[in-house]
């Protein structure tokens, strides 16, 4: 689930489409839930065969998509609507790095989600040509793919309100201190739902979790694919539950990496409470290892001193921000990095460390919003508005609001680093004006090919829980803990004892006969 920032179709493929939809019956106007399911389910099944006469059109990717050769980029087109897959086509943005071995070697492409809802894939195939130790067998055998989700992007894209206007700092200390607070916070959440339905509101309707997996299969049947080879980290270990419960047989090899809990209860608006207790242990876990270091930081020899130091610099950041334009707000955006990767463990406590002897450059430039960087600022708020919009429209959110105060009130009590933050980067969901449906049943037969699962115990942004649900529902899946650590995104990080098991899967198949416990990877060091 992505970090919390201060918050066309072708006449040539709707004739291609023609051609596919006459052996294939038409699904009927008017359907109700479970006519809609089989009509989706039809609909997909045109969309693939239609993408897969056409394939992907490769060439050099555009000069300001910073994808360089031998990356090419390319197009797939894919309905709006897959209850009417003649309808409306929207596109969807693809890249690919050939794999570097032979031809004997070849085993297909390997797709990539990063998360979100709003993330974009399209770095993946630098892996291949970066020279990263982690990838160099698995690029061997696999063409890397990334792509843009639908809304994301290089793909027909969504926004909510105007990016510049997204980022502009300080915004409200997301803790509230009366009555009113939460009334000003409450408008403001009304508002970017209301703007998200007058910028996109044609798409906000089928910007859903199950829309996008069934685009996942129109992308494997344009490369060629008969089966589909698939990573999907944070939110995209829930695109890939959902792929195996729609597309079960479709299935070759998938890794899923640091697991969203895919149970209908959870998802979404008990998912980012869950989230809430998780990002205040690995808070804590932080401020230990910032303690434990005080000889290179300074900021505290003990936790509660890390903390007390944390409450004065939100203080005074409220009181007068830092540089006119970071207050509690973008300190939070800031600093959640920490307990997110560790590799920001380093960075973070430096620049606050700089900051408390006087140097505070750092930690301005690093929390500001930059009005300069334009190009960001559109990614930034394009991802934001996808979040929202797929959170917001694959499930019913309350719409009381006395649940949420009591909730999240209840929550802050304990757990106040993140808590509010993500309450009202979630709120709008709470007077959403697109359809919310019912979350997919995530589940599997007994005959799905084993699906590899990563996580590390102490993930605050997708507690571990949610991975031992995943295993539950996965049948013949194999479940990597890695114990003792936090750091999200597994597959990313140096720890041969999941390193080697991830090359062993995607190059042969293999997995352990039972679950493994590797130890954790090294902790940072100043």
């Amino acid at each position: 689930m992505r970090r919390r920032t201060g918050a066309l179709g072708t006449a040539g493929a709707l004739v291609a489409g023609a051609l596919v939809a006459s052996a294939v019956a038409a699904p009927t106007a008017g359907a109700d839930t479970r006519d809609r399911t089989w009509s989706e389910a039809r609909g997909v099944k045109i969309a693939a065969a239609r993408a897969a006469q056409q394939g992907v059109d490769w060439a050099d990717c555009p000069a300001d998509w910073g994808l360089a050769k031998p990356i090419q980029c390319g197009w797939v087109n894919v309905p709006l609507d897959y209850a009417h897959p003649n309808g409306k086509q929207i596109k969807l943005a693809v890249d690919r790095a050939k794999s570097t071995g032979t031809a004997a070697e070849h085993q297909g492409a390997l797709l990539y989600n990063p998360g979100g809802p709003g993330g974009s894939g399209m770095r993946f195939p630098v892996r291949t040509i970066s020279g990263s130790k982690l990838w160099v067998n698995t690029a061997k055998a696999y063409d890397f793919v990334g792509f843009d989700p639908r809304g994301v992007g290089h793909s027909t894209p969504i926004s909510c309100v105007d990016p510049q206007e997204f980022v502009k700092g300080p915004k409200m200390d997301p803790v509230p201190d009366s009555e009113a607070d939460k009334r000003a916070q409450r408008k403001l959440a009304r508002e970017y739902a209301d703007g998200c339905a007058e910028r996109s509101g044609w798409m906000l309707p089928h910007m859903t979790t199950p829309n996008t997996a069934r685009d996942l299969d129109v992308i494997r049947a344009a490369l060629g694919q008969e089966k589909l080879n698939f990573i999907g980290v944070s939110y995209g270990t829930y695109l890939g539950a959902v792929y195996t419960t729609l597309f079960p047989g479709h299935v070759r090899r998938m890794i899923v990496d640091s697991v969203v809990d895919p149970s209908r209860e959870k998802i979404w608006y008990q998912a980012n409470l869950d989230q809430d207790v998780a990002f205040q242990t690995r808070w804590n876990d932080w401020k230990a290892w910032v303690a434990a270091n005080d000889a290179a930081f300074h900021l505290g020899d003990t936790p509660e001193k890390v903390e007390a130091q944390w409450q004065e610099l939100r203080a005074t950041a409220k009181k007068a921000p830092l540089g006119g334009l970071v207050g509690p707000s973008e300190l939070i955006s800031f600093f959640q990095s920490a307990p997110y990767y560790d590799s920001a463990w380093v960075p973070v406590a430096d620049a606050w460390s700089k900051y408390v002897a006087g140097d505070p450059k750092d930690l301005i430039e690093g929390a500001a919003p930059n009005l300069a960087d334009t190009a960001g600022n559109i990614r930034a708020e394009n991802g934001n508005a996808v979040y929202t919009a797929v959170e917001c429209a694959d499930a019913k959110w309350p719409t009381n609001w006395q649940r949420w105060d009591r909730d999240n009130t209840r929550l802050h009590r304990d757990h106040p680093f993140m808590t509010w933050a993500n309450a009202w980067m979630n709120l709008p969901c709470a007077t959403w004006s697109a359809k919310q449906r019912t979350p997919v049943q995530v589940k599997s037969g007994k005959d799905l090919t084993p699906v590899l699962i990563v996580q590390a115990e102490r993930d605050a942004a997708t507690p571990y829980s949610g991975a031992v649900e995943l295993h539950k529902r996965l049948h013949n899946s194999r479940l990597i803990t890695e114990k003792g650590a936090g750091s999200h995104g597994v597959t990313g990080l140096v720890n041969p004892c999941i390193n080697e098991r991830v090359d062993a899967y995607l190059l042969k198949g293999a997995v352990d006969a039972a679950d493994v416990i590797c130890g954790p990877h090294a902790t940072p060091k100043p």
